[in-house]
């Protein structure tokens, strides 16, 4: 199986574990891939691209990120992956929606965790499905998008093309379960074990 990139997207006031959660879980299962299968490919690849002027940027509660490149010069991705946080700035940034929109024509999947919903819905790809966000978001997502139908009480929701799911620790589940999807569910159920978390198979 060929090696899957992810395009993770970083910018000011990300909420760490949105971003670093799903971050760990690619990061562990090619770990563990190229422990238990030294012959294959690498399972993932993921760069991680700065919404902002430089690579540096500062996430929810001060933490310092560095981003591999700038999202200027992000390369083709299999998935684009959009974090929350505080999302008012690229949800108003012309390139963070080309972004999403181009990676919609061209990646197998573009995929929210909590708030990054809010980007996605305003490029349309959530138009005509279900979606979910942080329980506290969903009454607002609703309310702006009304050609969403946002579902609460799942920790996520896969379409195929498009997936989202709900707050902070729910991107966990999502990214497993990406993993089981592009590579395989022993992978998936091994990098669940090595990060010592209680997977949530069913959303």
């Amino acid at each position: 199986m060929p090696t899957s990139r992810i395009g993770l997207l970083l910018f000011d006031d990300v909420e760490v574990l949105d971003a670093c959660g799903p971050f760990e879980v690619f990061c562990v299962a090619t770990r563990v891939a190229q422990r238990d299968r030294p012959e294959q490919p690498k399972p993932f690849e993921v760069v991680t691209l700065s919404v902002e002027a430089t690579t540096t940027v500062r996430a929810r509660g001060g933490l310092t990120l560095v981003a591999d490149r700038l999202l200027a010069e992000a390369p083709a991705v299999d998935v684009a992956l959009v974090p929350g946080g505080v999302t008012a700035r690229i949800e108003a940034a012309p390139t963070v929606l080309a972004w999403i929109r181009g990676a919609a024509t061209s990646a197998q999947v573009v995929a929210s965790v909590c708030t990054g919903a809010f980007p996605l819905a305003l490029a349309g790809l959530l138009d005509g499905r279900t979606a979910t966000t942080h329980w506290e978001d969903q009454a607002e997502l609703q309310a702006r998008f009304p050609a969403v139908t946002v579902v609460n009480n799942v920790r996520y929701l896969d379409h195929g093309p498009v997936a989202s799911s709900a707050g902070v620790s729910a991107g966990i589940d999502l990214a497993l379960h990406l993993v089981a999807r592009l590579a395989d569910d022993q992978l998936a159920e091994a990098t669940a074990r090595q990060m010592d978390y209680p997977w949530t198979r069913e959303p």
